[in-house]
């Protein structure tokens, strides 16, 4: 009995004849063929890699094992024969290399070094473990095992736990090209979302009216409610696509992603409110640092932080979370709420902090302090001799 044959009938890393051709690890019935491998009858030193369907789910600071189990014939090969090798699709037909084992070597390449291991359940095992997961280490992985000239591959995606948030800076909206909007989510504490991160978030009630990139090189925006000038009136809710645009010379928005925090988002009480740089220097006082955009929403969407409060963020925003929406506390649904970017001298505000766990935080705050530094010099009033009093310029 073949794949697609209509039966309850239910087989496993089991062998069926299909006139000339082999196949196996099918699961045949009601489950559907979800991985089936073919060969030749007569072909030998043969490999089939077997891998997770659907895709595996964790959160950034997590561990999680990418599972990929292989067989190999004829069964007796020498394992220090079996090479298996891992690597992230970046792009169409590109990708980047990030675990080698032949035998007993094994290597690990550029960030996934110390993080990504062998997790070694027995033979045929060549699943891996990504420790301390990454913003970055979203996507989709192949696992390909050779046996000397045969080999095998199957693919394992990985998602991440998290929230998406539009994103432009302080010159305005549609003023990103493509690498501009990565270094915008990167600045920000996290990266250009996904098309399927980006309609998740649109399921999940998400309407924005302006475009932007996403890390494909398209250019989309979600409607969940069409409007006159939104999305047009007449047509269904969905997430509108531009198509892939120039990187280099279109501009737009942007769509970022991030996942849960190591560390906590705080809103700091004070006496007054603060212009810009004493909001930083409040943060670093209390042993943290201003928050960052994608900060704010992590902490909004997994610390479930509610302050009817606005208060400045490292790029000089003034936003505020709502979970649980209420009178004159900004409208009717959650969000993060955001009222611009004014003017850092004399405009006054309160504060958002972010703590690092422990471990980290001493660095961090260091950095935030020689960023503060050199804020207020950039910044401060030039004084030049003119005759014999002062000239003040800016």
């Amino acid at each position: 009995m073949c794949c697609g044959a209509s039966s309850d009938f239910l087989m496993t890393d089991r062998i069926c004849m299909c006139s000339d051709v082999c196949l196996r690890g099918c699961s045949i019935g009601r489950s559907a063929c979800q991985s089936c491998h073919v060969l030749l009858e007569d072909d030998t030193g043969a490999v089939i890699v077997q891998t997770a369907p659907g895709k595996v789910v964790t959160h950034r600071g997590g561990s999680i094992t990418l599972p990929c189990r292989f067989h190999h014939e004829p069964e007796n090969t020498d394992p220090a024969r079996i090479r298996i090798k891992w690597t992230k699709v970046t792009d169409a037909l590109q990708f980047d290399d990030v675990f080698v084992a032949l035998g007993k070597q094994q290597r690990v390449f550029g960030s996934y070094r110390g993080r990504v291991f062998l997790e070694q359940e027995g033979p045929g095992d060549a699943s891996v473990i990504i420790q301390n997961v990454t913003l970055e280490d979203y996507g989709r992985y192949e696992c390909e095992v050779t046996n000397d000239m045969e080999d095998d591959t199957g693919f394992v995606n990985l998602d991440l736990e998290g929230v998406v948030f539009p994103y432009y800076p302080r010159e305005g909206r549609y003023k990103l090209n493509y690498h501009q909007a990565e270094d915008a989510c990167k600045h920000q504490d996290a990266i250009l979302a996904s098309h399927s991160q980006l309609h998740k978030a649109w399921l999940d009630g998400l309407d924005w009216c302006n475009a932007g990139w996403l890390d494909d090189g398209s250019v989309q925006y979600p409607i969940s409610h069409p409007r006159d000038q939104c999305g047009r009136k007449d047509t269904p809710a969905g997430v509108r696509n531009y198509g892939y645009r120039h990187k280099e010379s279109e501009r737009y928005d942007a769509f970022c992603f991030t996942s849960k925090l190591n560390g906590k988002v705080y809103f700091l009480k004070r006496y007054k409110k603060t212009n810009y740089a004493e909001a930083m220097k409040a943060c670093i006082r209390d042993g943290s640092v201003l928050a960052k955009v994608g900060q704010l929403y992590a902490a909004w969407k997994f610390q479930l932080l509610d302050r009817c409060e606005a208060g400045w963020l490292e790029d000089g925003s003034i936003r505020y979370p709502v979970v649980n929406p209420r009178t004159r506390c900004g409208g009717p649904h959650p969000g993060v709420r955001h009222l611009g970017f004014p003017d850092k001298k004399f405009r006054l505000y309160g504060v958002y902090c972010f703590r690092k766990n422990q471990e980290e935080n001493a660095d961090q705050v260091k950095k935030a302090k020689n960023s503060a530094d050199g804020w207020k010099s950039s910044n401060s009033l030039l004084m030049t001799a003119t005759g014999g009093g002062l000239k003040l310029t800016h």
